[in-house]
Protein backbone atom coordinates (compact mmCIF):
# COMPACT_ATOMS: atom_id res chain seq x y z
CA UNK A 1 0.00 0.00 0.00
CA UNK A 2 1.38 3.44 -0.94
CA UNK A 3 1.87 6.20 1.63
CA UNK A 4 -0.88 8.28 0.02
CA UNK A 5 -3.48 5.49 0.20
CA UNK A 6 -2.61 4.51 3.77
CA UNK A 7 -2.57 8.18 4.86
CA UNK A 8 -6.04 8.81 3.38
CA UNK A 9 -7.45 5.77 5.15
CA UNK A 10 -5.81 6.57 8.48
CA UNK A 11 -6.81 10.25 8.52
CA UNK A 12 -10.38 9.54 7.41
CA UNK A 13 -10.86 7.03 10.22
CA UNK A 14 -9.21 9.36 12.71
CA UNK A 15 -11.83 11.99 11.87
CA UNK A 16 -14.53 9.37 12.35
CA UNK A 17 -15.81 9.63 8.78
CA UNK A 18 -17.23 6.86 6.64
CA UNK A 19 -16.08 6.63 3.04
CA UNK A 20 -19.40 8.12 1.95
CA UNK A 21 -19.16 11.04 4.40
CA UNK A 22 -15.60 11.74 3.29
CA UNK A 23 -16.60 11.56 -0.37
CA UNK A 24 -19.42 14.04 0.29
CA UNK A 25 -16.92 16.46 1.85
CA UNK A 26 -14.70 16.24 -1.23
CA UNK A 27 -17.63 16.27 -3.70
CA UNK A 28 -16.47 12.98 -5.28
CA UNK A 29 -17.92 9.47 -5.57
CA UNK A 30 -17.57 7.02 -2.66
CA UNK A 31 -16.08 4.47 -5.07
CA UNK A 32 -13.18 6.82 -5.71
CA UNK A 33 -12.39 7.00 -1.99
CA UNK A 34 -12.33 3.20 -1.90
CA UNK A 35 -10.03 3.08 -4.93
CA UNK A 36 -7.64 5.58 -3.37
CA UNK A 37 -7.53 3.76 -0.02
CA UNK A 38 -7.01 0.37 -1.67
CA UNK A 39 -4.23 1.79 -3.86
CA UNK A 40 -6.14 1.01 -7.06
CA UNK A 41 -5.97 4.63 -8.22
CA UNK A 42 -4.01 7.79 -7.42
CA UNK A 43 -5.71 11.15 -6.75
CA UNK A 44 -4.78 13.90 -9.17
CA UNK A 45 -2.58 16.65 -7.73
CA UNK A 46 -5.39 19.18 -7.36
CA UNK A 47 -7.41 16.67 -5.33
CA UNK A 48 -4.34 15.74 -3.29
CA UNK A 49 -4.02 19.39 -2.31
CA UNK A 50 -7.69 19.49 -1.34
CA UNK A 51 -7.37 16.34 0.80
CA UNK A 52 -4.18 17.60 2.49
CA UNK A 53 -5.85 20.94 3.29
CA UNK A 54 -8.94 19.13 4.59
CA UNK A 55 -6.81 17.23 7.10
CA UNK A 56 -4.58 20.29 7.74
CA UNK A 57 -1.47 18.35 6.75
CA UNK A 58 1.34 19.88 4.61
CA UNK A 59 1.16 18.44 1.10
CA UNK A 60 4.81 17.31 1.30
CA UNK A 61 4.14 15.30 4.46
CA UNK A 62 0.90 13.91 3.04
CA UNK A 63 2.75 12.52 0.01
CA UNK A 64 6.06 11.46 1.57
CA UNK A 65 5.45 10.62 5.25
CA UNK A 66 3.82 7.66 6.95
CA UNK A 67 1.12 9.44 8.95
CA UNK A 68 0.07 7.45 12.02
CA UNK A 69 -0.30 7.86 15.78
CA UNK A 70 3.43 8.71 16.07
CA UNK A 71 3.33 11.39 13.36
CA UNK A 72 4.20 14.91 14.42
CA UNK A 73 4.12 17.82 12.02
CA UNK A 74 7.64 19.19 11.64
CA UNK A 75 8.11 22.78 12.84
CA UNK A 76 8.81 25.45 10.28
CA UNK A 77 11.75 27.84 10.70
CA UNK A 78 10.90 30.53 13.25
CA UNK A 79 11.98 33.44 11.09
CA UNK A 80 9.94 32.43 8.10
CA UNK A 81 6.51 33.54 7.05
CA UNK A 82 4.24 31.36 4.94
CA UNK A 83 5.93 30.70 1.58
CA UNK A 84 3.75 30.57 -1.51
CA UNK A 85 5.09 28.19 -4.16
CA UNK A 86 3.83 28.49 -7.72
CA UNK A 87 3.74 25.26 -9.71
CA UNK A 88 2.31 24.13 -13.05
CA UNK A 89 0.56 20.88 -13.95
CA UNK A 90 0.07 18.99 -17.22
CA UNK A 91 -3.26 17.89 -18.75
CA UNK A 92 -3.30 14.91 -16.36
CA UNK A 93 -2.81 17.30 -13.42
CA UNK A 94 0.66 15.92 -12.72
CA UNK A 95 3.16 18.48 -11.53
CA UNK A 96 5.65 19.55 -14.18
CA UNK A 97 9.36 20.01 -13.61
CA UNK A 98 9.94 23.61 -14.65
CA UNK A 99 13.38 24.40 -16.09
CA UNK A 100 15.03 27.67 -15.09
CA UNK A 101 17.66 28.33 -17.80
CA UNK A 102 20.68 30.35 -16.75
CA UNK A 103 19.48 33.33 -18.81
CA UNK A 104 16.19 33.30 -16.89
CA UNK A 105 17.77 32.99 -13.44
CA UNK A 106 17.84 36.75 -12.89
CA UNK A 107 14.14 37.00 -13.71
CA UNK A 108 13.44 34.07 -11.38
CA UNK A 109 14.19 36.29 -8.37
CA UNK A 110 11.20 38.45 -9.25
CA UNK A 111 9.00 35.74 -10.74
CA UNK A 112 9.53 32.71 -8.49
CA UNK A 113 6.15 33.28 -6.80
CA UNK A 114 4.35 34.47 -9.96
CA UNK A 115 2.19 31.72 -11.53
CA UNK A 116 2.34 33.47 -14.92
CA UNK A 117 6.16 33.54 -14.92
CA UNK A 118 6.35 29.89 -13.83
CA UNK A 119 3.86 28.84 -16.51
CA UNK A 120 6.14 30.28 -19.22
CA UNK A 121 9.21 28.23 -18.20
CA UNK A 122 10.14 25.09 -20.21
CA UNK A 123 8.69 21.92 -18.65
CA UNK A 124 9.47 18.21 -18.63
CA UNK A 125 9.00 15.00 -16.60
CA UNK A 126 11.42 12.39 -15.25
CA UNK A 127 9.75 9.02 -14.61
CA UNK A 128 12.27 7.86 -12.01
CA UNK A 129 11.39 10.61 -9.53
CA UNK A 130 8.82 9.89 -6.85
CA UNK A 131 5.81 12.15 -6.60
CA UNK A 132 6.78 15.57 -5.32
CA UNK A 133 7.52 19.16 -6.29
CA UNK A 134 10.63 19.55 -8.44
CA UNK A 135 12.37 22.29 -10.37
CA UNK A 136 15.43 22.21 -12.61
CA UNK A 137 18.14 24.87 -12.68
CA UNK A 138 20.89 25.37 -15.25
CA UNK A 139 24.16 26.16 -13.49
CA UNK A 140 27.11 28.20 -14.68
CA UNK A 141 30.73 28.59 -13.62
CA UNK A 142 33.20 25.96 -12.40
CA UNK A 143 32.71 26.29 -8.64
CA UNK A 144 31.01 22.90 -8.36
CA UNK A 145 33.28 20.77 -10.56
CA UNK A 146 33.08 17.92 -11.50
CA UNK A 147 29.50 19.07 -12.20
CA UNK A 148 30.23 21.17 -15.28
CA UNK A 149 28.80 24.54 -16.36
CA UNK A 150 25.63 24.08 -18.37
CA UNK A 151 24.54 21.06 -16.32
CA UNK A 152 20.93 20.90 -15.15
CA UNK A 153 20.35 20.32 -11.44
CA UNK A 154 16.98 18.68 -10.74
CA UNK A 155 15.95 19.50 -7.19
CA UNK A 156 12.99 18.91 -4.86
CA UNK A 157 11.32 21.78 -3.04
CA UNK A 158 12.27 21.95 0.63
CA UNK A 159 9.49 23.57 2.65
CA UNK A 160 11.05 23.08 6.07
CA UNK A 161 14.54 24.59 6.13
CA UNK A 162 15.25 22.90 9.45
CA UNK A 163 15.69 19.74 7.35
CA UNK A 164 18.76 21.15 5.58
CA UNK A 165 21.65 18.74 6.13
CA UNK A 166 25.29 19.74 6.37
CA UNK A 167 27.46 18.22 3.65
CA UNK A 168 24.67 17.79 1.09
CA UNK A 169 24.02 19.87 -2.03
CA UNK A 170 21.14 22.29 -2.58
CA UNK A 171 19.99 25.00 -4.93
CA UNK A 172 19.60 28.10 -2.79
CA UNK A 173 17.67 31.14 -4.03
CA UNK A 174 18.63 34.33 -2.19
CA UNK A 175 18.08 38.05 -2.63
CA UNK A 176 21.76 38.93 -3.07
CA UNK A 177 23.23 35.87 -4.81
CA UNK A 178 20.30 34.74 -6.92
CA UNK A 179 20.31 31.07 -7.94
CA UNK A 180 23.33 29.13 -6.66
CA UNK A 181 24.12 25.43 -6.45
CA UNK A 182 26.28 24.73 -3.39
CA UNK A 183 27.12 22.27 -0.67
CA UNK A 184 25.84 23.29 2.76
CA UNK A 185 28.46 23.69 5.47
CA UNK A 186 26.28 23.83 8.58
CA UNK A 187 22.79 23.01 9.87
CA UNK A 188 20.15 25.68 9.36
CA UNK A 189 19.27 27.86 12.35
CA UNK A 190 17.02 30.90 12.21
CA UNK A 191 19.52 33.04 14.12
CA UNK A 192 22.65 31.81 12.34
CA UNK A 193 24.12 32.40 8.89
CA UNK A 194 24.05 29.54 6.39
CA UNK A 195 27.46 28.47 5.09
CA UNK A 196 27.70 27.71 1.36
CA UNK A 197 30.67 25.63 0.15
CA UNK A 198 31.97 25.03 -3.37
CA UNK A 199 33.27 21.59 -4.35
CA UNK A 200 36.06 23.30 -6.30
CA UNK A 201 38.64 24.19 -3.60
CA UNK A 202 39.70 27.28 -5.57
CA UNK A 203 36.56 29.01 -4.29
CA UNK A 204 36.25 30.09 -0.67
CA UNK A 205 33.11 29.24 1.35
CA UNK A 206 30.82 32.13 2.20
CA UNK A 207 27.77 32.77 4.39
CA UNK A 208 24.32 34.22 3.80
CA UNK A 209 21.73 35.54 6.22
CA UNK A 210 18.59 33.42 6.73
CA UNK A 211 16.35 36.43 6.06
CA UNK A 212 17.88 36.76 2.58
CA UNK A 213 16.88 33.22 1.56
CA UNK A 214 13.83 32.96 -0.72
CA UNK A 215 13.72 29.25 -1.59
CA UNK A 216 15.71 26.07 -0.94
CA UNK A 217 15.68 23.04 -3.27
CA UNK A 218 17.34 19.70 -2.40
CA UNK A 219 19.32 18.33 -5.33
CA UNK A 220 18.12 14.91 -6.51
CA UNK A 221 19.71 14.42 -9.94
CA UNK A 222 21.65 16.23 -12.62
CA UNK A 223 21.61 16.20 -16.42
CA UNK A 224 24.84 16.92 -18.26
CA UNK A 225 26.24 16.76 -21.79
CA UNK A 226 29.68 16.21 -20.26
CA UNK A 227 30.64 12.60 -19.59
CA UNK A 228 33.05 11.76 -16.74
CA UNK A 229 36.72 11.50 -17.61
CA UNK A 230 38.35 8.05 -17.32
CA UNK A 231 40.13 7.32 -14.07
CA UNK A 232 43.81 8.43 -14.24
CA UNK A 233 46.57 5.84 -14.40
CA UNK A 234 47.90 4.96 -10.95
CA UNK A 235 50.96 6.91 -9.84
CA UNK A 236 53.97 5.47 -8.06
CA UNK A 237 52.70 7.11 -4.86
CA UNK A 238 49.29 5.46 -5.11
CA UNK A 239 50.83 2.07 -5.93
CA UNK A 240 53.11 2.34 -2.91
CA UNK A 241 50.11 3.20 -0.72
CA UNK A 242 48.20 0.19 -2.07
CA UNK A 243 51.15 -2.14 -1.40
CA UNK A 244 51.48 -0.81 2.16
CA UNK A 245 47.78 -1.38 2.80
CA UNK A 246 48.00 -4.92 1.40
CA UNK A 247 50.98 -5.71 3.64
CA UNK A 248 49.06 -4.47 6.69
CA UNK A 249 46.05 -6.60 5.75
CA UNK A 250 48.22 -9.71 5.27
CA UNK A 251 49.98 -9.13 8.59
CA UNK A 252 46.65 -8.72 10.37
CA UNK A 253 45.33 -11.91 8.77
CA UNK A 254 48.44 -13.86 9.83
CA UNK A 255 48.07 -12.62 13.43
CA UNK A 256 44.46 -13.76 13.56
CA UNK A 257 45.47 -17.26 12.36
CA UNK A 258 48.22 -17.67 14.99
Amino acid sequence: MSKISSNIKYLRKKKGLTQQQFADQLLIKRSLVGAYEEDRADPKYELLNTIANFFEIPIGDFINEDINDKYQQKPKPENNNVRVLSVSVDHNERQNIELVPYKASAGYLNGYADPEFISQLPKFHLPMLKQGTYRAFEITGDSMLPVYPGSIIVAEYLENWAEIKSGETYVVISKDDGVVYKRIGNKFKANKKLKLVSDNPVYEPYEINPEDILEVWKSKAYISMHFPEPAPDPTMESLTSMMTQMQKSIAKLQQSNN
